[in-house]
């Protein structure tokens, strides 16, 4: 076992340090997140690492009776600080000192992976390789040498298949062994090159005589983070002896190899790696494959494979996500309304005060899960089935050129797209940027993307009252004002967006249990962050409405819906109540014209011209998302720029609508 604990983060163990904790790392797209599904099962808790926002799972399995504490680390190519995932990757090792890291490795590309796993036995860690996808690697005519790949990296490696549980056992056990007894090995574990070694050998020998110990390193693990200059540990070392044969060592490295420290050495990893995955990888047929991963990144056709594959998120996003939702309110309106109804009823009375909760109970918690259950879940599946087969890589491959120019790189495609069935899990899926400033440029822009639910009053109120002609023109404003803030970010917003540097993985067969879990898992955090909020906002609106406070809202409406829009007061108020959800907004107009106007106002022509329903809807398009994404936007990039983000969104939708509200009608009348 590890003697030397290091700070432990409360929010991952409140109650303190386990027992036996065993870390879980590698690279994107090994089976890193399947492994751990597969060793948990649904007891995980899904956690920010301290002074980050990007997610790590903790989960607690049984093994021999024994409690152990498995935390999926981020995926991640190196712990070089270069980017948040690598930076939480390497905290969480030198935090938390677990007992056992399991790295993982993929079988057909061992010479990809084995970088990280260096690094990592670099900080003194006892390692556990997990070969995984040796099945892929099969079909590829790959096989390991696990004792030749024993033998020059010190850890022992287990292959394993994580989508069938091939070989998890065995891993474990492993695990549990090393982090009991850990192996004795041998002095260096791994060996760079003659020249190298030669550099670190006198500060190495230096920090074994230190007699202290940084951040729970010491002897050659303390060496290599003071040579690489981690200013965490540099910090943390007292003695100036060995702070200055650091400095000598590092300048001497530079001076050998002619770049920084960093660089250099993260090059003779990947050389070293290149080196042990060539000595224990058997070539042992020619596969024969149709070569998707080729025909995936072409642009001959790789692109028509871009377009269906996003066609078909959004299909599925739009209609089978209105069909389940359809399902739903139904289900809803059939067996739980009533019920609720009725204990609301019996404990809070029929009136004001009854309805005021009944807002929040009963229509708050039907619109977060009519969105969570047909969208969240939807997504997710369909996200997950495409991160399990390898294709999101080539996805983000074909669209890097030009999500760069919103400031975003290539992955960033797939919220955008998600967008235009559900925001909520468009926004989630922005975590997979890799920078705040990406996130967030993301975010916003996920935020101006018509969803499902805005599509509804489009169609519903411009397509049906105008025309299709004027609806397809809200969404190319929308598209428009889209593009043009993405740009302005890219611009204005400090930082710059990263290179996409990414493996390239053969395809394989998705597993539909992995995707399942996955997606129950993450619509399981939707629902405790989502439905609170959206209770409390129904039973806040709920009230105004009820207590006949809401019509005293027009007053300090009407400057702008009516001044600058040339909107009726009534279709301020609706503007305003569709933050619980965008398409109640038409229906809301609808009912609160006809209470005002009578029953004629059912027509919206009755009260609106042409030009006014195409404000209305492109205002309601642009403006503030619903509660429930509001709610996930302060999850993923904190209250403040989400509070940024919905002030951007009102104030373009504002600028945009008064636009719009001065031209359209001069245009009607040259026209006429």
């Amino acid at each position: 076992m590890q003697t030397c604990d290091g700070p432990v983060p409360s929010d991952l163990f409140p109650a303190g340090r386990p027992e036996t904790l065993i870390a879980l790392a590698g690279s994107p797209n090994v089976g890193k997140s399947t492994l751990f599904n597969r060793v948990t099962g649904q007891d995980v808790v899904t956690a920010h690492y301290a002074g980050k926002t990007v997610d790590v799972n903790v989960g607690r399995t049984e093994i021999d009776g024994r409690v152990v504490s498995l935390i999926d680390l981020p995926g991640t190519y190196g712990l070089d600080d270069t980017t948040e995932v690598s930076t939480t990757t390497r905290r969480a090792l030198l935090d938390l000192r677990p007992d056992a890291t399991i790295v993982v490795v993929d079988a057909a590309h061992m010479e990809r992976n084995l970088s990280l796993a260096l690094e990592v036995l670099d900080l003194g860690l006892p390692v556990v390789l997990a070969v995984n996808l040796v099945d892929v690697a099969q079909r590829c005519g790959v096989g390991v040498d696990l004792a030749a790949l024993a033998a020059t990296t010190g850890a022992p490696p287990v292959e394993t298949v994580a989508t069938t549980g091939h070989g998890i056992s065995e891993l474990m056990e492993a695990a549990l062994a090393v982090a009991q007894e850990p192996p004795p090995l041998p002095t260096p574990i791994h060996r760079y090159s003659r020249q190298v070694e030669n550099i670190i050998s006198p500060l190495v020998a230096t920090a074994e005589r230190h007699g202290g110990v940084a951040l729970c390193l010491e002897g050659r693990a303390l060496a290599m983070q003071l040579l690489e200059g981690r200013a965490d540990v540099v910090a943390a070392v007292k003695d100036p002896g060995l702070l200055r044969v650091a400095a000598e060592a590092r300048s001497a490295f530079e001076h050998l190899a002619g770049e920084r420290v960093t660089v250099a050495l993260q090059r003779e990893r990947h050389r070293l790696a290149t080196e042990v995955g060539a000595g224990c990888v058997r070539r042992t047929q020619s596969p024969r494959r149709i070569p998707w991963e080729r025909l995936a990144t072409s642009p001959l056709t790789g692109i028509p494979m871009l377009i269906a594959a996003l066609g078909s998120i959004f299909l599925l996003l739009f209609f089978v996500g209105e069909l389940l939702a359809g399902l739903f309110s139904s289900f809803w309106a059939t067996f739980v309304s009533p019920v609720i109804q009725m204990v609301v009823a019996t404990l809070f009375g029929q009136g004001a005060l009854g309805r005021t909760l009944l807002w929040g109970l009963d229509s708050g918690i039907e619109a977060a899960l009519g969105i969570g259950l047909p969208y969240i879940l939807t997504f997710y599946f369909l996200l997950g089935l495409l991160e399990d087969s390898g294709y999101l890589n080539a996805v983000a491959f074909l669209a890097d050129n030009m999500m760069h120019r919103l400031g975003l790189h290539g992955r960033a495609v797939i919220p955008l797209v998600a967008g235009a069935g559900c925001s909520v899990p468009a926004v989630l899926a922005t975590r997979v940027l890799s920078t705040d400033r990406e996130r967030f440029i993301g975010a916003t822009l996920v935020s101006f993307v018509p969803c499902s639910a805005r599509t509804a009053v489009i169609l519903g109120a411009v397509g049906h009252y105008v025309g299709i002609g004027p609806a397809l023109g809200v969404y190319a404003v929308t598209m428009l004002v889209a593009v043009t803030a993405g740009r302005l970010m890219a611009w204005k917003v400090p930082g710059q967006t990263r290179g996409l540097v990414m493996e390239m993985f053969d395809f394989r067969t998705p597993s539909l249990s992995v995707a399942a879990r996955k997606s129950w898992s993450q619509f399981l955090e939707f629902v405790v962050v989502v439905v609170p909020l959206v209770v409390i906002g129904g039973i806040v609106l709920g009230g105004l409405y009820e207590t006949g406070w809401l019509w005293s809202l027009t007053t300090p409406l009407d400057p702008v819906v009516v001044g600058l829009l040339g909107l009726p007061s009534v279709a301020g108020l609706t503007l305003l109540f569709g933050v619980l959800r965008k398409e109640f907004a038409l229906q809301l107009l609808v009912t609160l014209a006809i209470a005002s106007m009578g029953q004629e106002a059912a027509d919206l022509t009755a009260f609106m011209s042409s030009a006014d329903i195409f404000v209305y809807a492109l205002v309601n398009t642009l403006a503030v998302p619903c509660i429930s994404t509001i709610a996930v936007l302060g999850s993923v990039l904190g209250r403040r720029r989400a509070g940024l983000v919905v002030a951007i969104t009102i104030g373009t939708a504002l600028a945009v609508g008064t636009f719009f509200a001065q031209t359209l009608p001069l245009l009607e009348r040259v026209i006429g």
